[in-house]
Formats: C-alpha cells, structure tokens, sequence
C-alpha cells in the first residue's frame, strides 16, 4: 500500500496544515465544556462558584445554599467535521470529505433540595459530547491492487470512504449522579455515587475486518449498549468574603463492554469512562461583578482511548492491549466573567482551551472519530422572569483545527497462483497525508423553577 512511486511527501510543509495541526470542535476530547447553560456560557468555569443546581455535575459540594429548585436544559451542537487528502491514499478515499449529520441534542437537567442550613441533596442527569461522524456513499474508495503491474485486488471496494458503504462511527454517553454535600465552617464537601450509561455503534468498516481479532464482531452490528458507574467528590473553600477555591475529581467509570464490538474496540471491547480532576478560584472583584479561572484535566491514557493506533497487523483490532485511538491526557483551562448587572438580568462570558488529545500520527483512525479541543469563545446570560422562574442561555463558538500526518497503512499479506508472494508490512504511507479537522456552533438554553420558602408541594404552582 501506497507504493506508487518513490516520492516522499513532507507533510510538515503542505500549505493545507492549518492552525498548528490541532484538532478542536467541541471541548476537551470528548467532554463537553460544561454541562449547564451557566457552565458553558462561562467557557466551563464554576468549581469555586455554585449558583444553580447543575452545579453539581463539575463540584458536587457546590449545592449547599441553594434554595430548594430544579433546572432543565437542552444544549445543541451543529459540528462540521471531515478529512482532506493529498497525495495518494489507499486507506481511505480521496478528496474533500464532510461528515453528515449536522445536529445534537444534549440534554441537562437537576434538583436540589436543602436538608438544613449546612445540607443538601440534590440530583442531576446531563450527557457527555461523544464521537460522531457519518459519510456517505458520495466518496468512493478505489479497489487497492498489488502485484506486476498492480492488476491483483488485494482488497476490493463497495462504495464509501473506507470501501464497505456509509461509514462512520457514534458513541453517546450519559450520567446521572445523586449528591450529598454539607458544609464544616467555610469548607463544603460533596459526595456524587454516578450511574453512566453509554452507547456505540460503527459501520462501513468491513473491508479491515482481517485486522480484527473477532470480525464477526467488528462493524455494522447495529448499537450496543454498556452501563457502569463511578463516584465524585468535591470541596469549595470560602477563605474570605469575596475569594473561594474549588476542587472536583472523578474516579473513572467502570464499564460493562461493548459485547458487539468485541472485534473492534481494544481489550475486547473495554471502554471505560476516563478519571477527571478538576482545580478553580471564584472571586468578587464588585458584589455583582465575579471572575472565575479552572483547570481541569482527564486520563484519556489509563483507558483503551490511548493504546497506540500503530501498527496495524492481522488480528491486531480487539486484543487486549490492541489498537486505540492513541490519545494522551488532556489539560485544559476555562477563563470566565459573571456581572449581573441588575436584580433581574446577569451577563456572563468565558474563554476555553484544550490540549488536543489525539496524536498527530493518527490522524488516519481520528478521521473516523474525531477529537475535540483547541479554542472556543462562549457567552449568554441568565434572566429573572418572575420571582419562582428564570432562563439562561449559553452559544460556543469552537474554532475550526485540524490534525495531519501521513496514512496509516496496515500490513498486506497474501500468495497468489501462480506464485507470486506478496508482502508489505505495516508504514505510514508517505505518498499520502491524510488531515482531519472540524469545527462546532453550541448552543444551550434552560429554564430553572424555585419553590417558595415553607412550600413543600411536588408540583410547581407559581411560575
């Protein structure tokens, strides 16, 4: 594969590279940049500051004085993501290549319920960013050939980028979390036991299935479900007035595996949820005006996400230890700014960046599924309707990135008769430069409901 002449090709310098080779549309890897609207307009900043109940999903300690309320969200993506190649490529089609499926709903949602004046319990349920890419049959991968002359198929075609139809990958993941928290002086602790549940599909892949350890479990089996949990903590510390800290970790989620996509996904279907670590400072500048600055970080490397993506031999898909994605942990920073301006309206902006969690070397396999991280700018506000009920807002613009390096190519081995040997071993196609690259819109509304003091109805009545 990708024998076709003697030339090399430098990727490094092809005037299509853009933005330093990052791939970035949504937030850090697949985590999303914030769960809440308050969250997401302030560029995912708020372990140190907690004023609505989705607080809860970044700090469960964040839910103490809160009144007793509950919130319910719905965030939309509008991603544009694809592959560009230049060269000759052999693994996957050529061209300009876009992904369908232009639309995600997220949904959110909370309650929170004061116990005393240091406790409270609350619950929350939110979904996570997910992978995504779905391309058509408008692209067509031609039949690789070896040989003299090149006229032996080694492997055919029928139709789409990978040669095996409409092709594309999805992976969706949902938490729902129940917290506890209570304050001991100035410091406030939460405890979060989180249930997950996530679901994977992948299709158009048949053509690699020599490369699966079980291909009868590789592609186009249709959705597969898993379930699994973990459990969350967080502290806020009040050290004055106006100045508060804010720590949140998550130990990973364990997760039933992927029974389906055995063939497919690394230690026969292992995919847990990675570990997170969460670090803030909230301070007052103005009693209406608050700054915010986070650091979060995630262990994309202790799950089957960052075993390597190369080489690629028979049978090499699915093993324990086998191929991943070859991502690296992320670390990421969220800048954020509330003012409210008056009794009924608060204005809020942030900034977010991402180290990108996918290597340069695999931007063949992260064709398929995307990475997320780089740049975004975000903004919204929250608005005071009536004394029980308010709204927010949140819009993310993620800047479009993108990852290049040259083809992943897996190793070819057949005879043929008469005999004529064949047998090329796994390599970067240097003949081809494959670049991945994506972009995202975000927006997220919800509306939030306060009962009045001493009202212990289930039903709200007084909007």
């Amino acid at each position: 594969m990708g024998l076709a002449n003697n030339e090399k090709m430098d990727f490094r310098k092809l005037p299509h590279r853009p933005n330093g080779g990052r791939l970035a549309f949504a937030a850090d890897g697949y985590f999303l940049t914030g769960y809440g609207p308050r969250q997401r307009a302030l560029g995912g900043a708020g372990v140190a500051d907690s004023r609505d109940p989705m607080a809860m999903s970044i700090n469960p300690a964040g839910i103490v004085g809160l009144d007793r309320e509950f919130q319910v969200g719905l965030g939309a993506s509008l991603p544009e993501r694809g592959y560009s190649t230049v060269g000759l490529p052999s693994v996957l089609a050529p061209g300009d290549v876009r992904s369908g499926r232009p639309l995600f709903p997220v949904p959110n949602g909370a309650y929170v319920q004061p116990i005393d004046a240091d406790s409270a319990w609350g619950v929350a349920t939110y979904g996570n960013g997910g992978l995504n890419t779905s391309y058509d049959f408008g692209h067509f991968k031609p039949p690789v050939k070896a040989g003299p002359g090149g006229v032996i198929t080694v492997v055919p075609s029928f139709g789409g980028v990978l040669g095996g139809g409409a092709a594309g990958v999805d992976l969706q993941q949902s938490f729902i979390g129940v917290t506890y928290a209570r304050n001991f002086g100035p410091i406030t602790v939460g405890f979060s036991p989180t249930l997950a549940v996530q679901m994977f599909n992948a299709q158009g892949l048949t053509i690699l299935t020599p490369y699966s350890s079980s291909m009868y479990n590789f592609s186009d089996m249709g959705y597969d479900w898993s379930v699994g949990g973990g459990f969350r903590v967080g502290f806020q510390w009040r050290a004055t007035n106006e100045l508060r800290f804010g720590f949140a970790g998550a130990t990973p989620m364990f997760m039933s595996k992927f029974e389906k996509y055995r063939g497919l996904i690394a230690d026969q279907g292992s995919f847990d949820i990675p570990a997170t670590v969460i670090a803030g400072v909230a301070y007052d500048v103005l009693p209406s005006l608050t700054l915010m600055a986070d650091w979060r970080h995630i262990f994309y490397s202790a799950t089957t996400l960052g075993n390597q993506s190369f080489p690629i031999w028979y049978g090499s898909f699915g093993l324990y230890g086998g191929l991943g994605f070859d991502w690296r942990d992320t670390d990421s920073a969220s800048f954020g700014v509330e003012w409210r301006a008056t009794p009924n309206l608060a204005l809020r902006a942030g900034y977010h960046y991402s180290t990108v969690p996918g290597r340069d070397r695999a931007a063949t396999l992260t064709a398929l599924a995307p990475a997320v991280g780089a740049h975004s700018v975000n903004g919204g506000f929250g608005y005071q309707l009536t004394k029980n009920s308010s709204i927010d807002f949140a819009a993310i613009y993620d800047f479009k990135n993108s990852v290049s390096y040259f083809e992943n190519a897996p190793f070819v081995g057949r005879a043929f008769f008469p005999a004529v040997p064949l047998n090329i071993l796994p390599h970067y196609n240097t003949n081809a430069v494959i670049t991945a690259w994506g972009r995202a819109t975000q927006f997220t509304v919800g509306y939030n409901y306060k009962w009045d003091a001493g009202d212990t109805s289930w039903i709200p009545s007084h909007f």
